[in-house]
């Protein structure tokens, strides 16, 4: 059934335009719609501009030029139109009122000097009335305005469902700000400030709990499917849902800063960017065109058949490709968001789907990136308290996984931790401060030996941990060994990895012994240790010299000159803001398995991609030789022309992610806010 669809300026809920289409709804104010009466989507106060189809906009004067290019048809088969001085009346008004727009698009691509579907249409259209064939004419117009139509239709439902994926956000939220407990709009909350989310309501900011404990429901943002539980001192995403308990945040990031935010970013940059793909498209619909020409002009001198002629020019199309790509590209970057990765453009979603080479970094990619110390072996004269109070105090500024594990050690047996006067940190190397009269270096044993430090053999290293040592005042102090887990799912990733004809590497500057250790339980055959960021560069320039298609994966700051060399840079979501900001992927989840599914799209997406394009060459080829043979009426030509198009359009649209059924109730208005807030929240 066709309904009326208001056109409503901006909607009160999202100060957006309006799209739902449901102007008395709650959607939309009453005064909205009346306004809405009074603006540019209404003709007069009765006929509104656009009507709503299956859900779909469509100008009104649309729905109108398709019903008489149909009428017109019926009526000139039937014998019913009429002439004067040998001009079918009806057939002629109809064809100017219904194929007008194609010949304006067509007259447009001429003046630009450019091949399209529109101008070809158009003199097939144009051929076919001069020879007095109106109804071929009428019945191809109808053919292509319909195509035109539900080509928007598949491709709007295509911005919806990812619209659909990131208009979640609640409008306001509840804020706690000097005892005063208050609904406050989104755009006035502030970093620092504390929310307070009931069960059942969406988290409006990226923060830290401050109490309360709850599941948390995050698939939209890490791609997990069960709720996670969250107490104090827990991380929360933008986006998430809270599900069972009511939270106290306090907020670390806001608006477009938040994860969510990234999310949104890189879905609304995926129609900005063009990949090299889209661009192919675009070379390959221009040369069908051309194509279609060529052929018509030797089917006609070969034949003299104007029929067959029209049928070779209609019959090809390359409208699928041209349109399916971007919508495409756009499916699969809104499922890997589905997923939890942000592809920051459709040129990395392509390249990701052309890798044959996975480079991993060890420590908090393949590992929890969590470690523990292990053992502690000081150098004669010094106390394991010694040691670890002064190699904490040198680390306690780095946001290395190794260094953090030093300082939690050193807390957890009540230590104190005193702030060093000074802090250098060597990227791949370790680590040099200041405090008081000493100076204390920590690192690697290339560090202490590039330094002159002499350093005994017997250490606290062994083959299930990695070794710091400790320099003081030029001797050396100590070592700690350190063990870091191998992430459960890390074995399944690299052997779906393998399935997928992907061959990886594992580099890491950790020990030998170490890295062999992790490799050969992953079944990770190249292993390559105590590498610096720049040899791990320089080794990633090497495998893409070779002719690689290089992914690198990577968390840290010494990860991120790689992560630029490489083909397509992967941060996982525990890494360094460096990282992230390197990178081309990010995977929001620390979870591996979150990059095989990525993978996996973007190795779906390219190859609906390559299905639409010999898809199309073949019909196109197959349908100019059957016309130019005479197998093919004008008529079937535009029927086969219409039908592929919208087959290869259907084919990309199966990339777009399904509609979120997840919907919040909205927020009921309560006289008591304050009161009744303060009853269920935290305090």
């Amino acid at each position: 059934m066709t309904t009326v669809a208001a056109s409503v300026p901006l909607c009160p809920a999202s100060a957006r335009p309006c799209t739902c289409f449901r102007p008395f709804e709650s959607t939309c104010s009453a005064s909205a719609a009346e306004q809405a009466k009074h603006s540019p989507g209404w003709i007069g106060d009765r006929i509104p501009r656009a009507l709503s189809l299956f859900g779909h906009d469509v100008e009104t004067v649309e729905v109108l030029r398709v019903a008489v290019v149909a009428v017109s048809a019926a009526l000139v088969w039937f014998g019913l139109s009429g002439s004067v001085a040998g001009v079918d009346v009806v057939g002629s008004a109809g064809l100017l009122f219904g194929a007008w727009p194609i010949l304006r698009e067509a007259f447009e691509n001429i003046k630009e000097r450019r091949m399209t579907m529109e101008l070809s249409m158009s003199i097939a259209i144009l051929a076919a009335a001069t020879i007095s064939e109106f109804f071929t004419a009428l019945v191809v117009t109808f053919f292509v305005l319909v195509a035109e139509e539900l080509e928007h239709l598949t491709v709007d439902r295509g911005r919806a469902a990812i619209a659909d994926l990131i208009d979640v956000m609640p409008h306001e939220a509840t804020v706690r700000r000097n005892g005063i407990i208050s609904l406050v709009p989104i755009d006035m909350i502030v970093v620092g400030d504390r929310v307070l989310v009931a069960p059942g309501e969406n988290i409006p900011v990226d923060g830290v709990v401050k109490s309360g404990l709850s599941y948390v429901d995050q698939a939209r943002i890490t791609g997990e499917s069960m709720p996670v539980k969250r107490s104090a001192g827990d991380a929360v995403f933008a986006g998430s849902i809270n599900q069972s308990g009511a939270l106290d945040i306090q907020v670390d990031r806001i608006g477009r800063d938040t994860s969510f935010g990234r999310i949104i970013d890189a879905i609304e940059n995926a129609e900005q960017s063009r990949a090299p793909v889209q661009r192919l498209a675009d070379q390959l619909a221009g040369y069908l065109v051309y194509f279609s020409f060529a052929a018509a002009i030797v089917t006609y001198l070969l034949t003299g058949n104007i029929r067959d002629t029209i049928s070779v020019i209609i019959v090809a199309g390359a409208c699928g490709v041209a349109a399916g790509t971007p919508l495409a590209v756009l499916g699969g970057i809104g499922r890997a968001a589905r997923n939890g990765a942000i592809i920051k453009g459709g040129m990395h979603l392509e390249m990701l789907g052309r890798i044959d080479t996975i480079v991993l970094d060890k420590t908090g990619t393949l590992t929890f990136g969590e470690p523990r110390v292990s053992a502690i072996h000081p150098a004669a004269g010094r106390t394991e308290a010694d040691l670890l109070r002064l190699a904490a105090s040198a680390e306690l500024r780095s946001e290395h996984p190794l260094a953090k594990a030093i300082v939690a050690e050193a807390r957890l047996r009540d230590i104190a931790v005193p702030e060093p006067d000074s802090f250098d940190y060597t990227l791949g190397r370790g680590v040099t401060a200041r405090l008081g009269d000493d100076r204390i270096l920590i690192g690697s044993v290339k560090l202490l030996q590039a330094e002159g430090i002499d350093v005994p053999a017997g250490r606290a290293g062994d083959a299930l941990s990695s070794e710091i040592c400790v320099a003081v005042n030029g001797l050396y102090a100590g070592a700690f060994a350190v063990a870091d887990e191998v992430r459960p799912e890390a074995a399944d990733a690299i052997r779906a990895l393998h399935a997928m004809k992907i061959r990886t590497i594992l580099l890491t500057g950790d020990n030998a012994k170490v890295a062999e250790r992790v490799g050969a339980s992953l079944g990770i055959g190249t292993v390559e240790a105590g590498m610096l960021p720049e040899q791990k560069l320089e080794r990633v320039r090497a495998l893409a010299a070779s002719g690689a298609k290089v992914a690198m994966l990577g968390d840290g700051i010494n990860d991120a000159p790689a992560l630029t060399a490489a083909s397509v840079g992967i941060a996982m979501g525990s890494g360094t803001d460096v990282a992230k900001e390197s990178a081309d992927i990010v995977l929001l989840a620390n979870n591996l398995e979150r990059l095989v599914e990525t993978v996996r799209i973007a190795q779906r997406t390219r190859g609906v991609i390559w299905q639409n394009f010999s898809g199309t060459i073949a019909v196109d080829a197959l349908g100019i030789a059957l016309a130019a043979f005479g197998f093919l009426n004008p008529l079937l030509a535009a029927f086969i022309h219409v039908s592929s198009e919208l087959i290869f359009i259907s084919n990309s649209a199966r990339l777009l992610p399904a509609a979120d059924k997840m919907r919040l109730s909205p927020r009921m208005p309560r006289a008591d806010a304050g009161a009744s807030t303060a009853t269920r929240m935290p305090t």
